[in-house]
């Protein structure tokens, strides 16, 4: 049979399992934190973590799918079919696929990146069997009726409008424009008014169809499981779907590719009327596979990732310019970014700027002292090690490391590499990365003539 878009081929059940292929990814210590992976017949791959000493599982299904996965006429569409695949299949409604996880005390969500889609749910580990089957059954079996899509889109634009009502996170839109303009890196995840009031269900329906097969697909499961019980209960949650094709079908491979930004200088300032100026100046980064990732990681802890760091004691500590005030990496499959955040009052942008470009240049010129690379790298592996103390931390690494980089790390390696950098690995990039001109972005109310200073600041 064939249901809902997917492809099959006229195969037993039988002959599907004999194909299957199953790996141990990590090797952990009584089976602690041992990772497989089993791939499926039709390319889907599942992976697991194991956790005995907790008593929860979180199970999610990972889409080779985001935002710039879209034409400029279908921004949006990725995060419009996220809110789609919970209103109902063939099987459920929608209050049945809520119900379902309320019932027993679970929690569900999903969330939509540039280059990924991520549905999940966290339950005791009892009752993971019914979290493998709702979710499960959203990913193959949602019907996208006209009607709810229609519905939904009151929703998406309430959420674009709270999205622009919260100008510190719009401001990270804004300067994704800045950096990559009118491609879809540069759009944003939600989509615009105009894209959203614009899609129809046949259209989010072929999106759906093409990008939802089983070999774009990853399932990840972490917690106290079982990694051939999930296995068996996954592939009769696909095959109940008709959704596994074919024994020679491949999953898809990572993304590649090297996109070079040659933004520099650029300056985009989005006049509003609120009480701060939000301001994010930076410059192009590293792609998610580049080795120096581990050292830009370090940079990045000691220029803005703490209390300590040197932007948040220069700009608030010791002049109190700012409340919030931060660096961050966002790495691609191709490329990526590096940038300064700072929340400010409208008279003090052009200070702020000032000594966020002064210590920039600072350090891309003279590097950080050997105590401050020391005490970012402890912070880094103790930040690593805390922020995968739950289960839905240890599913979010393997499902993305497995559709990102194909492949996994142990956390004693990622803590190892990071570790092994040394003060002239952090010199080096922070050369190559702050040594570049930047651009920058503002959202707030400046008048004409603190607008035309903007282009100081980038100079």
């Amino acid at each position: 049979m064939t249901s809902r878009g997917f492809k099959v081929t006229a195969r037993t059940s039988s002959e599907a399992r004999a194909v299957a292929r199953t790996q141990t990814l990590i090797k952990g210590v009584n089976g602690i934190g041992t990772v497989r992976k089993t791939t499926l017949p039709g390319g889907l791959r599942i992976v697991t973590e194991t956790l005995p000493s907790v008593r929860s599982a979180t199970f999610g299904i990972w889409a080779h799918v985001g935002s710039r996965d879209e034409t400029p006429s279908l921004n949006g569409a990725t995060h419009y079919l996220e809110h789609l695949l919970f209103k109902g299949t063939q099987r459920r409604s929608a209050l049945d696929i809520s119900s379902a996880i309320d019932a027993v005390g679970g929690e569900m969500n999903a969330f939509t990146a540039k280059e990924y889609t991520c549905y999940y749910a966290r339950v005791l580990d009892t009752d993971l069997p019914l979290a493998i089957d709702v979710v499960c059954d959203m990913l193959t079996g949602s019907l996208i009726l006209e009607e709810d899509v229609n519905i939904e889109r009151g929703a998406i634009l309430e959420e674009i409008a709270m999205t622009e009502d919260d100008p510190g996170d719009c401001v990270h839109d804004l300067f994704a424009h800045t950096m990559f303009g009118d491609n879809a890196l540069g759009r944003p995840v939600l989509g615009t008014v105009d894209t959203v009031n614009a899609l129809t269900s046949d259209r989010i329906r072929r999106f759906y169809k093409k990008h939802y097969d089983p070999t774009h697909l990853v399932v990840a499961c972490a917690g106290n499981i079982d990694h051939n019980k999930v296995v068996r209960q996954v592939r009769a949650a696909f095959e109940k779907a008709g959704a596994l094709t074919g024994t020679d079908a491949m999953p898809l491979a990572p993304r590649d590719g090297r996109r070079a930004l040659r933004t520099a200088g650029r300056v985009e300032l989005l006049g509003r009327t609120t009480e701060q100026a939000h301001v994010v100046l930076g410059m192009p980064g590293l792609a998610r596979t580049d080795d120096r990732r581990w050292a830009l990681g370090v940079l990045n802890t000691a220029l803005g990732g703490g209390m300590s760091s040197r932007l948040f004691q220069e700009v608030r500590e010791k002049r109190g310019l700012a409340y919030s005030v931060y660096s961050y990496t966002s790495g691609f499959a191709d490329c990526g970014l590096f940038g300064v955040y700072a929340g400010c009052r409208p008279s003090q942008v052009h200070d702020v700027l000032k000594i966020c470009r002064d210590e920039l240049d600072h350090v891309a010129e003279h590097g950080l002292s050997d105590d401050e690379i020391d005490r970012a790298i402890g912070q880094l592996r103790g930040s690593t090690v805390l922020g995968l103390e739950d289960t839905g931390a240890l599913m979010n690494r393997i499902g993305k490391s497995e559709l990102c980089w194909g492949d996994q790390m142990s956390v004693d390696d990622m803590l190892a590499r990071i570790a092994a950098v040394t003060p002239d690995d952090v010199r080096a990039v922070a050369r190559d990365i702050l040594g570049q001109r930047p651009s920058l972005s503002v959202i707030g109310p400046l008048r004409d003539k603190q607008a035309s200073r903007l282009h100081d600041a980038v100079a």
